[in-house]
């Protein structure tokens, strides 16, 4: 079963938008983030039951709207992306102050293998581009002080990238 979704894909600093069909296919194997495994809150946050975490349904720069996600995500770098976080948790954005960047294998949890371009569930996360998004997980190793991991929906996967580079941010806290 091959289903085609449309999205945004937003690249570089300039953000420039174009549409893109995403394509999942599921003649093999069952989708890896179905909808089923995540409660919807219908106020721009979702429980993914699995791994026990809230999550902004938005990425950082996008508004919750009318069921979908408004808006432009915003790059940001590392120290960028924990200062967005410690904002909406001044704000308790959403109900909550403990907003964080998510681990690697929280974002991995996240990413449908059986979908490309973006490779998420366009459903539980809309208008999410295919880009790098940041991890709090850290490069390990000596010389590796300035890198962090981030995890692309596109075709590129897991990258160490410094953390000066800019990329998208959502948000996660430990459901209660």
């Amino acid at each position: 079963m091959r289903a085609v979704f449309f999205a945004v894909i937003l690249s570089g600093a300039v953000q420039v938008s174009a549409f893109a069909a995403q394509i999942c296919d599921t003649s093999v194997y069952p989708l890896s983030s179905p909808s089923e495994r995540f409660t919807d809150h219908e106020d721009g946050t979702v429980t993914d039951e699995a791994a026990q975490v809230m999550w902004m349904r938005c990425s950082v720069g996008q508004t919750w709207s009318d069921g979908t996600c408004t808006a432009e995500a915003v790059t940001l770098d590392w120290r960028g992306a924990q200062a967005a976080a410690a904002e909406m948790n001044a704000g308790g954005s959403l109900f909550f102050n403990d907003w964080r960047l998510p681990t690697l294998r929280e974002l991995a949890m996240i990413a449908e293998r059986q979908c490309e371009n973006p490779r998420i569930n366009l459903a539980v996360f809309p208008n999410t581009p295919p880009a790098f998004y940041w991890s709090a997980s850290l490069r390990p190793g000596e010389g590796f002080e300035d890198f962090a991991y981030a995890l692309s929906f596109g075709p590129e996967g897991v990258q160490h990238m410094s953390k000066d580079a800019r990329s998208q941010v959502r948000l996660v806290r430990t459901a209660p």
